[in-house]
């Protein structure tokens, strides 16, 4: 059986705490909170990266989530919030999803991305 994309986002939209830029710009500066970029190292370079976040491109992540890989970020050992975007918000609702299946707690994906931020 063949699921859409449009399917997979819905889904994701049911499960995944999103946050205006309003809210995420309260917790640039907070230490509570990690900001999580998603996109592909060609798109930091045009639009720029929220200060103090982590580059995680979405095809890594689930390498850097699993406890049982070689390539596991402590990062996530932390009993921090975590904060997904993306360019505009789908892929870091659906990363935000992800990590939330592969047991990450305190998971939010930034509606709009950091284009968004940057209006």
């Amino acid at each position: 059986m063949k699921t859409e994309l449009k399917t997979l986002i819905a889904n994701a939209q049911e499960t995944v705490t999103s946050c205006s830029v309003d809210e995420a710009r309260t917790n640039v500066n907070n230490n509570d909170y990690v900001f999580i970029d998603v996109r592909e190292k060609e798109e930091l370079e045009q639009d720029g990266l929220i200060p103090g976040s982590i580059h995680i491109p979405r095809g890594t992540l689930e390498f850097l989530l699993d406890k049982s890989s070689p390539h596991y970020n402590h990062l996530f050992d932390s009993n921090k919030k975590f904060i997904f975007y993306c360019k505009s918000g789908v892929r870091s609702l659906l990363s935000a999803q992800l990590a939330m299946e592969m047991g990450l707690t305190n998971v939010f994906s930034m509606a709009g991305g950091i284009v968004a931020w940057n209006k």
